[in-house]
């Protein structure tokens, strides 16, 4: 009877084991079919990135999104066949927050040193750039030369950055240091801080300063504050590493096809100098560059109703009157129209000066008759340069700043007083559109102006006849006698 009731047992037992094994297997299999990062990606369509809003890293110019580390992740996304779609952290601490998150950003794409504490953190991929940090102090001062000399100085800070974990490892042996780190600004806040004495040092990358210091004429560099390290994108450290690896394999890639350093030129290979570049080089011009493209600037102005003079004015600080000038960002021609730009004005190629011409001609007579009615001149001009420049959006984000502070939106003096504040995180973090470059808006409009104040005045109708000095300015079909003494101050 026993042997009998082991026998019928023992096929349950295996059916019971067999369930089980099964029911396992399922389980597994599900967890098989788990999709990775990189899979869920490719399915949502979507990249989902999160930047710093800054010059080095991701804002919006007059060609839309642009930024080192912006062109850089739309090239991966674009490499993996998905959008992207970018998102910008308040700071340091809330970009490794949000990063961390189980509905958050897949990758940080902000200019991050991998280093020890931060490897804590997140993943970080192979180094795409390499950086030096580097100590800043202001022209005039006492230059610091090693970490001695940093006690007793105001120094600042990013909050979170790895240059606050270098002061805090310097700190451990030199107790007297003090420094504070600061998350309500960004590099460039640093730097005008520095420039203009509200702080005695700072530390930022040399790839950052390279960007940044032509606009502040007053800083310096100190002496590097450590060896080169490298910038990585970062990844959240509970991630699979199928993205990281894409994200590696697109890394070898550029670099080796040669367009990560084309990249790395752009933004950082040179110092952007068209602007202002001396009323005498000017007066050169007028003689010498001027005369191939007067008439196009006299047929582009009548046909959209425009000043020819203004327009020239625009044309020599866009490209000192050159067809072929090219800016870092890919703006191109005479007249320095996006490629978008270009398009939505018939241009062609932006290349040929008639047509550069003709198209920002269109270009500016639709911002300025685009702007609001109780907009009266000179202001209606000088707001349609400064829209010309830094693009409509932003503008309206200044103009609005006047109005906060008790201003006159519709009122140029007052609205250039708020163009620079765009660049100056406490006030860029309260806007619409973000960081922008508005001190550079300011300088684009005031040497406009002194050059068509110069173009007016050598083209009066009464000054025709007289002879040509050798010192002289010539406009042709227009003679005017300048004297010497009057040419030397121009």
């Amino acid at each position: 009877m026993f042997a009998h009731t082991a026998l019928r047992i023992q096929p349950a037992a295996w059916l019971l084991a067999t369930a089980i094994l099964l029911l396992l297997g399922g389980c597994d299999g599900e967890a098989a079919k788990q999709p990775t990062t990189l899979e869920r990606v490719q399915k949502e369509g979507v990249l989902r990135v999160i930047t710093r809003n800054s010059p080095a890293t991701y804002f919006q110019d007059r060609s839309g999104e642009t930024g080192f580390e912006y062109e850089l992740v739309k090239r991966f996304a674009d490499n993996l066949g998905v959008e992207l779609k970018i998102e910008t952290a308040d700071n340091l601490d809330d970009l490794f927050a949000r990063l961390n998150r189980t509905d958050g950003p897949v990758l940080a794409a902000a200019g991050l040193v991998a280093s020890d504490g931060r490897k804590a953190q997140a993943k970080f991929s192979q180094p795409y750039l390499e950086v030096t940090p580097q100590v800043i102090y202001r022209k005039g001062e006492p230059r610091p030369s090693r970490p001695d000399d940093l006690l007793g100085k105001r120094i600042m800070v990013l909050k979170g950055s790895s240059h606050a974990e270098q002061l805090a490892q310097l700190k451990a042996s030199q107790p007297e240091l003090k420094y504070e780190e600061s998350s309500d600004v960004e590099v460039v806040d640093l730097l005008r801080m520095v420039d203009e004495g509200q702080i005695d040092l700072t530390v930022v990358d040399s790839n950052e300063l390279a960007m940044n210091q032509v606009y502040f004429p007053n800083v310096r560099v100190a002496f590097d504050f450590g060896d080169a390290r490298n910038l990585g994108w970062a990844l959240a450290p509970g991630s699979d590493d199928s993205l990281l690896s894409e994200v590696n394999h697109f890394l070898a890639l550029v670099a080796e096809n040669g367009s990560l350093q084309r990249l790395k030129d752009r933004y950082y290979g040179h110092v952007d100098v068209l602007g202002y570049v001396g009323a005498y080089t000017f007066a050169q011009h007028l003689q010498q560059r001027l005369p191939r493209y007067e008439q196009n600037f006299k047929q582009a102005a009548d046909k959209h109703k425009v000043d020819w003079r203004l327009l020239a004015a625009i044309g020599y600080q866009e490209s000192i009157w050159q067809p072929d000038a090219t800016s870092k960002t890919g703006v191109r021609g005479l007249m320095m129209l996006t490629q978008g730009t270009a398009q939505a004005m018939g241009v062609v190629n932006r290349l040929d000066a008639r047509q550069s011409i003709l198209g920002g001609a269109k270009y500016f007579a639709l911002i300025h008759t685009g702007l609001t009615e109780d907009m009266s001149e000179p202001d209606r001009t000088w707001f349609a340069l400064a829209a010309y420049n830094i693009g409509i959006a932003h503008l309206a984000d200044a103009r609005k700043l006047a109005e906060a502070e008790g201003l006159n939106p519709n009122k140029w003096l007052d609205v250039q007083k708020m163009l620079p504040r765009l660049a100056q995180k406490q006030w860029y973090s309260k806007t619409r559109y973000g960081y922008a470059r508005g001190g550079e808006t300011v300088h684009f409009v005031r040497n406009i102006r002194r050059y068509y104040d110069i173009l007016n005045w050598v083209t009066q109708p009464q000054l025709e006849g007289t002879q040509v000095a050798e010192s002289g300015i010539h406009i042709p079909g227009i003679n005017r006698t300048i004297p010497k003494e009057e040419s030397s101050q121009l």
